[in-house]
């Protein structure tokens, strides 16, 4: 499995948001992330566990700072051309 970093973009596997893009936003700890759809999608700003989600294979990242806020996240995705829905 890939690296899972600040700005990566994910892909929810398991639960009710599963085939959902998200973007990693910080780090918590070994297990869990803080993500968020960045209100281009469902997904709202949340905790999720490693285990339900799974980096694009293509290295797609948004450069953004840890913490960033869903407005920064989604100026980014903007900026890059990324589309999450």
């Amino acid at each position: 499995m890939p690296a899972i970093d600040i700005g990566r973009i994910a892909v929810v596997i398991a639960g009710r948001r599963a085939g959902q893009k998200v973007v990693v936003v910080d780090i918590i700890d070994k297990n869990f992330v803080l993500v968020t759809g960045a209100g281009l999608n469902k997904v709202k700003r949340r905790r999720m566990n490693i285990k339900h989600i799974e980096p694009l294979p293509e290295k797609v990242k948004v450069n953004i700072p840890r913490g960033a806020s869903d407005e920064e996240v989604k100026e980014a995705l903007e900026k890059a051309g990324i589309s999450l829905a």
